[in-house]
């Protein structure tokens, strides 16, 4: 999961890198296909939404479904990941890729969406925790996981830091609520 961005474009250009996790030539039976397994897709689109780099493509057949080809619609979770993108990923952000099976990242916030604030944290192995910073202006807020993976709510303490819990092969995209 550390080298998840390793060599992309995203990664050394970000401003020029439209990201997407599928599209019409990767999906099955294409002379592109590559396609991402399902248990992935909550990654691959945490990943392409939360974070500041690139321009997010959501594909048409992950949202709604492509019942000649066995796609099932995944909209209720990008659904979720498009409002945290709209109301919380701003500011600077914070990347925490120093574990091969969890990694994550967060947002500060702006004084121009005074609410904002997010950190997302995903594990492709058994699932555990990552001290990430948030900024010392969410001191004492207690955050909540908007995707429902996990329980665990996380209060900020007063030097801007949380500990954040993910479950095993989930997302977990913490908010103040």
């Amino acid at each position: 999961m550390r080298n998840i961005l390793g060599g992309s474009l995203v990664e050394s250009h970000p401003e020029h890198a439209v990201t997407f996790v599928e599209n019409h030539d990767t999906q099955p039976g294409e002379s592109l296909e590559s396609w991402v397994g399902d248990w992935f897709k909550p990654h691959a689109y945490a990943t392409i939404l939360t974070r500041e780099g690139g321009y997010p493509s959501v594909f048409y057949g992950d949202y709604y479904g492509i019942e000649n080809d066995n796609i099932s619609p995944k909209k209720e979770m990008i659904d979720k990941m498009l409002e945290v993108r709209q109301d919380y990923a701003y500011g600077t952000q914070h990347d925490y890729f120093d574990h091969w099976d969890i990694v994550g990242w967060t947002r500060e916030r702006t004084s121009s969406h005074s609410n904002s604030g997010m950190a997302t944290i995903m594990s492709n192995g058994p699932g555990g925790s990552k001290w990430m910073y948030v900024g010392s202006q969410h001191s004492g807020e207690t955050w909540t996981d908007t995707m429902g993976n996990s329980t665990a709510s996380v209060t900020i303490n007063n030097d801007g830091w949380g500990e954040f819990h993910t479950d095993g092969g989930a997302v977990s995209i913490y908010i103040n609520q």
